[in-house]
C-alpha cells in the first residue's frame, strides 16, 4: 500500500470505520505487535519500560508489552487509568498472562527509568491537542531526562500531529513507530526532529479507506525511481534532455549554479544557466550564457525551447516578469524562490511544479496571510490549496 499522509482527524475517521466494521481490535493488536518487533530489533536485551496513557495509544503500548513478555523480555508497565474500551480490554489481557500494571506517577517513572534498556512512550497519540496538563508535563520532563533510548508510538507525546511546529513541551524520541500513515508532524521542521528515526507500519487496513481520507501520498525512493525514463544503450547527452536554468542576479548567483548542478545529477544530458549575472560553474559540465538584460535574452531565444526549465533561483526583481514569459512556453517548469509571486496566480499549467519552502514562505502567500504561518506548520495543506489557486496540478514544499 502507498505511504499515505494523514492528519489527526483523517486518522480518526479511519479508526471510526474500523470500529464500525469490528476491526479496530485487530488493528490495535497489529500495531502493538509491530512496536514490540521494533523494540526487539533496536534494543534486543534488557528491561523494557512501557508507559500507557488513557487512550488508544496506551492500548498499543499494552499490546506491545504482552508480545514482549511472551517472547521472554523483562517488561515493566506504568499506566494511567484506561478510558478507551480497547485499552481497558488489553490491560485485562496483559494481566491474564501475568503482567501487572503499576500506576504511572512521576516518582515511579523516575525510579523505573534509571536502569531501563529502552522506554516505550505510549502516553499521547494523534488525538492530543495542546496544551499539556499535569501530570503529563512532569512525566515528559522525566522521559526526556532518561538515559535510555525512547521509542514513541505513532507520534512523540506532546506533539501536535497536524503541525510541523514544536513550540511546546514534548517527548524527544530516538525512534517513532507511526501507524497507518505518516503524520505531518513527522515530516517537517522541529517536530520531525523530535520524532527521531521514523518507521511506518501501514497496518492491515483496506487501502481505499485510507486513500479516501489521505491528505497526500509520500512516494518511496523506489516509486520515484520507477517514474524516471530508462535510457537506451545508445543514449548520449544529446538524447537525455536539455534543461535551462533562468536565475541569478548580481549578489545572488549561487542558487542558479546549484540548480544547474542538481539538474545534471538528476540525469539531464545538457544544462545551460541563463543569467544577467556571472554565475560560477560549480561543475565543468554546466554551460553558462550571460545576457545583458532579460529582454535581450528572450529575443535571443527566439523559438528555441529547452525540454525543461527551472526559473526563479536568485533571480531578483525581474523574477515575476521572467516567470510569466516562461509559463507561456507550456513546457515542464519548476518555479522556485523569487519566481513565486502573487501576480502569477492562475498562470500555471499541468506541467508546473511550484516549490514553496517551509522555512521561508513565498510572496504568493501575501495575498492569503493566513497561509503564511500554515506553510511552516503544516505544509501539505496550503500547498494543496495553492496548487488550485495557481492553476497547476503539482505544488509542494521543497
Amino acid at each position: 500500500m502507498p505511504a499515505y499522509v494523514l492528519t489527526a482527524a483523517q486518522a480518526a475517521a479511519v479508526d471510526r470505520r474500523l470500529e464500525s466494521a469490528g476491526l479496530l481490535d485487530l488493528a490495535m493488536e497489529e500495531a502493538g505487535a509491530a512496536v514490540a518487533g521494533e523494540v526487539q530489533q533496536q534494543v534486543p536485551a534488557g528491561r523494557v519500560l512501557l508507559l500507557a496513557g488513557t487512550g488508544a495509544n496506551g492500548g498499543d503500548a499494552l499490546v506491545a508489552a504482552r508480545h514482549l513478555y511472551v517472547q521472554g523480555r523483562e517488561v515493566e508497565v506504568l499506566a494511567l487509568p484506561a478510558r478507551h474500551r480497547l485499552t481497558q480490554l488489553n490491560r485485562r489481557r496483559l494481566q491474564a498472562v501475568g503482567v501487572q500494571c503499576r500506576p504511572l506517577r512521576p516518582a515511579a517513572l523516575h525510579r523505573s527509568a534509571q536502569d531501563a534498556a529502552v522506554l516505550v512512550d505510549g502516553l499521547l497519540g494523534t488525538g492530543f491537542a495542546p496544551p499539556l496538563r499535569a501530570p503529563l508535563d512532569e512525566l515528559i520532563h522525566i522521559i526526556n531526562a532518561a538515559h535510555c533510548p525512547v521509542l514513541s508510538i505513532d507520534i512523540p507525546s506532546g506533539l501536535d500531529a497536524h503541525s510541523a511546529q514544536a513550540a511546546g513541551l514534548s517527548v524527544h524520541a530516538h525512534r517513532t513507530v507511526t501507524l497507518m500513515g505518516w503524520k505531518p508532524a513527522l515530516m517537517f521542521g522541529e517536530a520531525a526532529a523530535r520524532a527521531g528515526a521514523v518507521t511506518l507500519v501501514a497496518l492491515t487496513v483496506p487501502a481505499p479507506w485510507v486513500q479516501e481520507q489521505a491528505l497526500a501520498v509520500r512516494p518511496s525512493d523506489r516509486e520515484v525511481g520507477a517514474m524516471l525514463p530508462v535510457r537506451r544503450n545508445d543514449a548520449h547527452k544529446g538524447t537525455a534532455g536539455h534543461v535551462w536554468v533562468l536565475g541569478g542576479h548580481p549578489g545572488t548567483v549561487g542558487a542558479a549554479s546549484l540548480a544547474g548542478a542538481g539538474a545534471l545529477r538528476a540525469g539531464a544530458g545538457l544544462v545551460t544557466v541563463h543569467s544577467t549575472a556571472d554565475v560560477p560553474l560549480v561543475m565543468p559540465e554546466l554551460m553558462m550564457h550571460r545576457h545583458e538584460a532579460w529582454d535581450a535574452a528572450f529575443r535571443s531565444f527566439g523559438t528555441r525551447r529547452p525540454d525543461a526549465v527551472a526559473v526563479g533561483m536568485g533571480l531578483g526583481p525581474d523574477a515575476a516578469r521572467v516567470a510569466r514569459e516562461v509559463l507561456a512556453w507550456n513546457i515542464p517548469t519548476v518555479l522556485d524562490a523569487d519566481a513565486l509571486q502573487p501576480e502569477l496566480t492562475g498562470l500555471g499549467h499541468d506541467l508546473c511544479v511550484w516549490t514553496p519552502i517551509p522555512v521561508k514562505p513565498p510572496a504568493c502567500w501575501t495575498r492569503r496571510p493566513q497561509s503564511s504561518p500554515a506553510i511552516r506548520w503544516m505544509p501539505p495543506g496550503p500547498c494543496r490549496s495553492g496548487s488550485a489557486e495557481w492553476s497547476c496540478s503539482r505544488a509542494g514544499p521543497a
